[in-house]
This record gives structure tokens, sequence and C-alpha cells, in this order.
């Protein structure tokens, strides 16, 4: 199926994901859910894009970008609505505020800067000028707990509103593996040398378009040296001494949480 669909073939129980602004629209003002075609449709703009994005449930689901007329109250933020989703729920959700922000900012080819049309057989945009297709951008980050027997490695960032400490987190420079681009974050951030890196887990994080891949790593040597320009405090923290952490439906979180599950009190 091409990328843009014309409406005339949605059908009314098809499933629609409207965003704006990187929110969800929301029938129910307290609770996401999946809306249908015949629910959604009169709130889309003018001239809709309605993208689409896989199936769910049996029905195909699409996602439009919606009109600046909408209400407020019937947006809700997509960080709020996290902890209640199914993983299925999450992933549409997810790849839905990815494609809106990749089309909406490849509307012209960066070679030639002609527009740029929805490519017949990928999901991708093109050029047809210049032969150049484009695919939605997805942007590497590795992200990383640090630990030292019972103790793990927390950071507050100058990004980080209140007291919340999190891990060390960066993007995968042109060229780096994963794990070298641990090792220099870690370097970087905080100044240390780490050793016997773990694999724990991966997770699609749409602000704007990253993929969080997570690791454990231990301690090997140094002292703390923050950056001072990404991370304003970090310190060793045991799991009776834990700062305010991420929620646990982000990988910060269930890296945190996963570790402290193992440590022997």
């Amino acid at each position: 199926m091409n990328l843009v669909v014309d409406s005339q073939l949605i059908g009314p129980e098809d499933y629609i994901i409207g965003i704006r602004d990187q929110q969800l629209y929301a029938l129910d003002t307290q609770q996401w859910r999946l809306s249908r075609s015949s629910e959604i449709k009169r709130s889309a703009q003018a001239d809709p894009v309605y993208i689409y994005i896989g199936e769910f449930q049996q029905r195909r689901c699409y996602v439009v970008e919606l009109d600046q007329a909408i209400e407020d109250q019937y947006l809700v933020s997509f960080r709020s609505q996290m902890p209640q989703l199914s993983d299925a729920e999450y992933q549409l959700a997810s790849r839905s505020m990815q494609l809106i922000t990749w089309y909406r900012e490849h509307q012209f080819c960066g070679q030639c800067g002609r527009q740029t049309s929805s490519h017949s057989g990928e999901l991708a945009l093109t050029c047809d000028p210049c032969s150049l297709v484009f695919y939605p951008r997805i942007s590497p980050c590795i992200m990383v707990l640090i630990t030292r027997g019972d103790q793990c490695l927390l950071a507050h960032h100058y990004r980080q509103s209140g007291d919340l400490y999190s891990t060390l987190a960066g993007f995968v420079e042109a060229g780096e593996t994963l794990e070298h681009a641990v090792h220099r974050e870690v370097l970087e951030e905080v100044g240390i040398k780490i050793k016997n890196l773990r694999y724990f887990s991966s997770q699609s994080w749409p602000y704007p378009h990253q993929l969080m891949v997570g690791y454990f790593a231990e301690y090997d040597s140094g002292e703390i040296q923050t950056d001072d320009i990404e991370i304003e405090d970090a310190q060793w923290f045991s799991k009776d001494k834990l700062p305010t952490i991420p929620p646990e439906v982000t990988l910060s979180g269930q890296l945190i949480r996963e570790f402290f599950a193992t440590v022997k009190t």
C-alpha cells in the first residue's frame, strides 16, 4: 500500500490516529484510544493527508495531522498516556508521531528542492527528477545504566526539571558502533571508564524519531567529573536512597528497576 492514501479508500471502521503538535486526539479526554474513521475524519484539516501505518485488530490504521482549530481539550500528551497503553497501542502511536513529523519535514528534495511525492511501492517519499528515495528517519541512541556493586550511577540533566535523576544517554555518531557510542558518551558526560556491556532492551521514542538501545555496564575506573554541558550532577545511588527516577514505562525506568530487583538487601 502507498504511503499516502486517498481518503475515499478509508472505511468507516478503519482506525485513524489524529495528531497535532505531538499530541494525540482523544474522544475521551482522560484516556486516549484508537478512533474509528467515522469519529475523527471531521476533525482533520480541510485537505488532509492520510498516511497508512499498518493494521491493528484486523483493521487498517492511518495517521492524520489535525487542524489547528481543534480545541486543546481534545488533545492529550503521548507521555501522559504511555503508562496505560498496550505494547501494540504504544507502537502505533509512536509510529504515527514519527511518520507525521518525517512527512512534514520532507516535502521537498534536499538535493534539488523540488517537491517529493509518495513512493508507489514502499513506505517512502521520492524525488522523481533526482531518483532519490527518502525513508522515514530513525536516529539511534544509546542508554546505559552503570553499576558498581549494589549501587548505580544516575545523573540530573540540565534539560530535566525538578529533581529527576536518570540514566546516561546520547546519540550514536556517524561511523560508530552502539558499543563505541556507550563508552564515548560515558567518558564525555561523567569522565569514567566502564566495562562488561550487556544489552538490555530497546524502545521507540517519538521525540521526534529516536530508537533507544539500553545497556547495563559495570564501573571500571575514574572519578565522576560531569561535563557541565548536558549533565548538572551525577552520583552513585543505592536502593534505599534513590532520588526521583523515570516512570517504569520508559526504558531508563526499566533499566533502573531491573537492576535493583536483582540487588540483594
